[in-house]
């Protein structure tokens, strides 16, 4: 599995594997601590998101930046 898409989504994020069997699915979070532990299967060397990222506030975060700060959470707890 390697993480290349996000969106910002009902507050949190969700992560997918485009190249996966069901990457319409993908995993959805608001909690740091799981998306960590989804991104240390594997992360792609670019990772591309969706408009909603700069929209996050349009999805439930209280910012705009709120989807980012959440993503570079995640990445600092991956260990990434």
């Amino acid at each position: 599995m390697t993480i290349d898409f996000i969106s910002a989504e009902n507050g949190g994020l969700r992560l997918y594997d485009t190249d996966s069997a069901r990457p319409e699915k993908g995993f959805w979070s608001d909690n740091v601590e799981f998306l960590a532990a989804v991104v240390r299967g594997g992360v792609a060397e670019s990772v591309f998101g969706s408009s909603s990222m700069d929209f996050a506030s349009e999805e439930g975060f209280d910012t705009d930046d709120g989807a980012m700060h959440l993503w570079k959470r995640t990445l600092e707890r991956a260990g990434i």
